[in-house]
């Protein structure tokens, strides 16, 4: 499963999907099929919402630190969490799939080998508990 961090910034326009064609001895097009970004239904992206967050009308707390901003949005299928810098983390059923994409601005992002080495990577694995990141 692959970590893929979505940044908020918006582009002017996306970048064409190529095709998939499959690698084969060829390295060029074994090179080309690693440049495609991960996405579809078995992938894991991420996105950060460095702003408070209000779902309903009401501002989202992590429960452990008791943090108000500076988020990480998790989608893996129809499911969508939300993580604090403390480590914790819980599914959101108040955010859909369509309100995770809608954040999207860009459809490329930085790829990780793991959830876990992304979550490291991105300061999410509770190391910076109790700071705000601007």
């Amino acid at each position: 499963m692959k970590l893929v961090l979505r940044t908020t910034d918006p582009t002017t326009e996306p970048a064409p999907v190529l095709p998939v064609l499959p690698a084969g001895t060829d390295p060029l097009l074994g090179l080309q099929n690693e440049m495609q970004p991960a996405d579809g239904p078995g992938e894991t992206r991420c996105v950060s919402h460095p702003h408070e967050l209000a779902l309903g009308g009401i501002p989202v707390m992590c429960s452990d630190c008791r943090a108000r901003r500076d988020w990480l949005l998790i989608n893996h299928g129809r499911n969508v969490w939300v993580r604090c810098r403390c480590g914790n983390q819980w599914l959101e059923p108040e955010i859909s799939r369509a309100d995770f994409d809608a954040q999207i601005a860009s459809p490329y992002g930085t790829t990780y080998p793991s959830v876990e080495e992304g979550l490291v990577a991105l300061g999410f694995d509770g190391v910076f508990a109790g700071i705000y990141l601007a």
